[in-house]
């Protein structure tokens, strides 16, 4: 990896990652419009919501600061161990490529299932309790980091350029089949990857269990033996929910507990086993644990769904709404920024997403954490340390967050006399 301060992201990258922001947004809303007229309701929750876009900015902040370790480490296998080189204007080699690449995500996507310090990465991803596109978007920011050794082999004899384009392509084929507005595709459900195969593969039920691996296509996992067809109502998320829409814990708190579970299990060998095999298995168990460990579903699971006001709701949206602005100018102007004021952006970014879980989950403390986060966006904002892409609404920013830090101090004023008169 390597630090981007005057060099920056390539161009070609930031457009990648800039033109995906408004495809995501219209189907996002396309999916809302098509399930209100299915089933006269939305297709997610504001909070689940927040918190899945949330998870999707955190992971892709590393990328402001680093060259992708998925091209790098690419292009380094290529230019000094390839075996010989395809030509890269030839049909047969965009195929290849193309099965390559999806073989390649099959492997890791099923290791991550089934290897559990790949586990405690890739199951932010599946901690959601809604099925949508927002969920799509909930991603990891360690899974990166181990998924680019499984393309490696492919770099002694494809050249990066069209390694590249698949590896966009199959990223973004996956966006449109977390969805439940798409029942069944016939035909195609033999080969593709679809929104019912990957409803499967998100669901807690006994018989979804690591199955449907698949990125495009499904043929990897008829072969293997993990396809599983959509029978039983799917509930979705993780057999042990972890009940937070706090961004950084839904990110760590895996790896506590991995970290825990390894000093508490007795006998070097056990430990090692406790890194590297299953997530359900424990001393006297199969690699991949029990089935019947599995808790059953009974019909009567409820989602995280705490009680807010609904001011709560609106004020998420909107600071979240600007979030994405400062987020949107930030990866448009990273390349003339200096080190020291991308760090200060991504902190604040940080910040903010954290805040915003608190708020969701109606913390006591998500009234200083506001206050806080209210105050330092304005003096940041002042001294000139962000930026919003539109620069007519940098006044309007100053007066909502100087409201804000007002409304967050004059509530924990409240709150403070109301214990002081039930102390008395």
């Amino acid at each position: 990896m390597h630090w981007v301060g005057a060099q920056g992201l390539s161009p070609r990258s930031q457009k990648w990652v800039m033109q995906s922001i408004p495809f995501f947004i219209a189907f996002i809303g396309l999916e809302f419009a098509v399930s209100w007229v299915q089933k006269r309701k939305l297709s997610g929750r504001i909070n689940d919501g927040i918190s899945s876009l949330s998870l999707g900015i955190l992971s892709r902040l590393p990328d402001v600061l680093f060259r992708s370790v998925d091209l790098i480490s690419y292009i380094y296998v290529w230019n000094n161990y390839r075996l010989f080189e395809l030509p890269w204007d030839s049909p047969w080699t965009w195929y290849l490529t193309f099965l390559g690449v999806d073989f390649a995500y099959y492997c890791f996507h099923r290791i991550s299932h089934e290897v559990n310090i790949l586990w405690a990465a890739h199951q932010i991803h599946h901690s959601s309790e809604d099925y949508n596109l927002f969920t799509a978007l909930r991603q990891s920011v360690l899974q990166k980091y181990t998924s680019w050794i499984f393309n490696l082999p492919m770099a002694l004899f494809i050249p990066p350029s069209v390694f590249a384009v698949h590896l966009q392509f199959n990223l973004l084929y996956q966006f449109w089949i977390h969805t439940e507005v798409i029942s069944n595709l016939g035909p195609l459900e033999w080969i593709l990857n679809t929104p019912s195969h990957h409803r499967v593969h998100h669901g807690r039920n006994p018989y979804c269990i690591d199955k449907n691996y698949g990125g495009t296509l499904i043929i990897w996992d008829r072969i293997f033996g993990t396809f599983e067809a959509e029978d039983a109502e799917v509930v979705y998320g993780l057999t042990h929910p972890v009940n937070s829409f706090d961004p950084i814990m839904l990110q760590l708190r895996p790896l506590a507990h991995i970290w825990s579970t390894f000093w508490a299990t007795p006998g070097f060998c056990n430990k090692l086993s406790v890194i590297f095999k299953g997530p359900g298995w424990g001393p006297g168990k199969p690699r991949l644990g029990l089935p019947e460990e599995i808790p059953v579903i009974t019909g009567k699971e409820v989602p995280f769904n705490p009680s807010v006001p609904v001011y709560f709701n609106c004020y998420a949206v909107v600071h979240f709404a600007v979030i994405v602005d400062l987020y949107t100018e930030l990866l448009g102007t990273v390349t003339m920024l200096s080190q020291g004021t991308v760090l200060l952006r991504i902190g604040f970014i940080i910040l903010s997403l954290t805040s915003f879980g608190l708020l969701m989950e109606n913390r006591p403390k998500a009234g200083i954490s506001e206050i806080i986060r209210c105050l330092v966006f304005i003096g940041v904002y002042k001294l000139g340390y962000l930026r919003s892409q539109f620069s007519y609404l940098g006044y309007v920013y100053e007066i909502l967050f100087s409201c804000c830090a007002a409304f967050w101090g004059i509530q924990i004023m409240k709150q403070i006399s109301s214990s002081k008169d039930k102390h008395h």
